[in-house]
């Protein structure tokens, strides 16, 4: 069964997300934890947990089918040091937020090398953060949420996210989101079926389903192969329609979060109604 929503506000308090989500009919939804735009945040209260909490589990949506996001501040890769333990702090913060509000993971970008490391240095240091939190937390999973390849950002190549995973010890606790607008841009075609059965033979074979703990359903502004991070309304971008038929009918994307990022919050309802009218 598919599960599917959208990354709703939480301005106000965690809670409103999950009103949001409700209103949207959704059966999934993303959420800030905290501004994801500030270093720092006011510490969740017991009030704001358990109001949380209550209303989740009022709105029959399961805390695995929630996909909260981290901060856009935060770079686990950063080649200064002292940067670098800023990010990993916040980092921290944020898996232990989503573990006082009974969630089970945490989707996040891998991280950048800023053209002043190498790749292969730039990911020791994204999976040397990830087995730092790791250590220090539990019953949380951390999400590699795939790129565009904007900048310097690492994570666009399904080898990117692979060789993260494989320096990551507690594999039991690492995933990856399949955002399909920044997979196109990075150069994965989806738009047909022979392209859709080739780009998803390759992340199993790279990656492997059993890591897939989320996707990110957005169509594209820009073109296949563009790196370039811009997300459009499904259908009216340059992946089309028939991709997002192609995964509400993929068993592989069974009982994980699907959550709509699309640019045009005021159609995100009609949008949940046209991804499951694909189904067979």
């Amino acid at each position: 069964m598919k599960y599917v929503g959208a990354h709703t506000s939480a301005s106000g308090g965690v809670t409103n997300a999950v009103i949001n989500a409700q209103k949207l009919g959704a059966k999934a939804f993303a959420l800030f934890t905290k501004n994801q735009k500030r270093w720092d945040a006011k510490p969740l209260d017991t009030k704001t947990i358990d109001s949380f909490k209550e209303a989740l589990q009022a709105s029959g949506i399961l805390p695995r089918h929630v996909l909260p996001h981290d901060s856009y501040l935060i770079n686990l890769g950063h080649p200064e040091d002292e940067k670098r333990h800023k990010s990993m702090e916040a980092f921290l913060d944020e898996v232990q937020r989503c573990s006082l509000l009974g969630l089970d993971r945490l989707n996040f970008h891998p991280g950048s090398h800023l053209k002043q490391i190498s790749e292969d240095e730039c990911i020791t240091r994204i999976s040397e953060a990830m087995n730092i939190t790791l250590d220090k937390t539990v019953g949380v999973s951390l999400v590699l949420e795939n790129t565009a390849g904007q900048g310097s950002n690492l994570g666009w190549k399904f080898e990117h996210l692979a060789q993260i995973i494989d320096k990551v010890e507690d594999k039991s606790r690492v995933g990856v989101c399949i955002d399909t607008c920044h997979m196109f841009t990075a150069g994965y075609d989806i738009r047909t079926r022979e392209a859709y059965d080739i780009t998803m033979a390759q992340f199993e074979n790279i990656v492997g389903f059993k890591y897939l703990k989320g996707m990110h359903i957005n169509d594209s502004k820009p073109e296949l192969g563009s790196h370039v991070d811009r997300h459009d309304s499904l259908g009216k971008g340059k992946i089309g329609l028939d991709a997002f038929r192609f995964i509400m009918n993929d068993e592989r994307m069974d009982d994980i979060p699907l959550i709509l990022e699309t640019i045009d919050e005021t159609i995100w309802m009609d949008e949940i109604k046209l991804l499951y009218s694909f189904v067979d």
